[in-house]
């Protein structure tokens, strides 16, 4: 396995970096990797890693790069902080303008080989959804993304196979707003799961881990992007 940061061209002027890891058979699937509000941070690339090494390329692109490039935060305290005061000061529009650049730099990729996938998580996971409803992905996995169940209008945008995964006790995305996913993704193929997990339980570096659930969801998104993008 080998990784690296590239940097990319912003279809407004400017360029952003991201993290790029590769499979050890040095090609594969492309995978987008759409962060949480902590940025590219250890665990992110972590994730990259772990996906390169199931055999995918991955691509993780830094989305706060316009206010603070490169930013790496934990999950508390002053961190959390600063995290939150990004995601309210980064306008959704130039988080979703990122999108169709760095899905044709994953795809312009000569390790990419095959399809090419989206995930994330919190705000990733609804990026990951946004990407599968208004760019060419083939198809797309969303860990709790917050804020889904209120972008429920584009929905029907969605043409790809989709996973969601969320956590029966997440305060932040409370079962009702899960039910109307359901409802709006009912009949097609897409996948709801849920687990007896917190918010962030994928996060080994979050106090709301939860190793059993962090498991059986990268066992199904696994399943899921070899079904689709090999």
């Amino acid at each position: 396995m080998r990784s690296e940061w590239i940097s990319i061209d912003a279809s407004g002027g400017g360029r952003y970096d991201a993290y790029l890891s590769l499979p050890p058979a040095g090609r594969g699937p492309g995978l987008l990797l759409f962060q949480e509000i902590f940025g590219v941070n250890r665990h992110i690339r972590s994730v990259a890693d772990q996906y390169a090494l199931d055999g995918f390329v991955v691509l993780a692109p830094d989305l706060f790069w316009r206010d603070a490039p490169r930013v790496e935060l934990g999950y508390a305290g002053a961190d959390r902080e600063r995290a939150m005061s990004l995601l309210k000061g980064t306008d959704p529009a130039l988080l979703a303008a990122d999108i169709p650049t760095s899905l044709a730099a994953l795809r312009a990729r000569p390790e990419r080989d095959g399809r090419v996938g989206a995930f994330g998580y919190c705000l990733g996971g609804r990026l990951a959804y946004v990407a599968a409803a208004t760019a060419d992905v083939d198809a797309a996995s969303c860990y709790y993304g917050g804020g889904i169940h209120d972008q429920l209008g584009i929905a029907g945008s969605v043409r790809c196979p989709i996973q969601f995964h969320y956590g029966a006790r997440d305060t932040h995305i409370p079962l009702p707003a899960v039910d109307r996913v359901k409802a709006a993704f009912s009949g097609r193929d897409a996948e709801i799961h849920l687990y007896d997990a917190e918010h962030g339980f994928n996060c080994w570096e979050r106090a709301s881990y939860h190793a059993p659930s962090a498991a059986l969801a990268h066992a199904r998104t696994l399943a899921h992007f070899a079904r689709t993008l090999f």
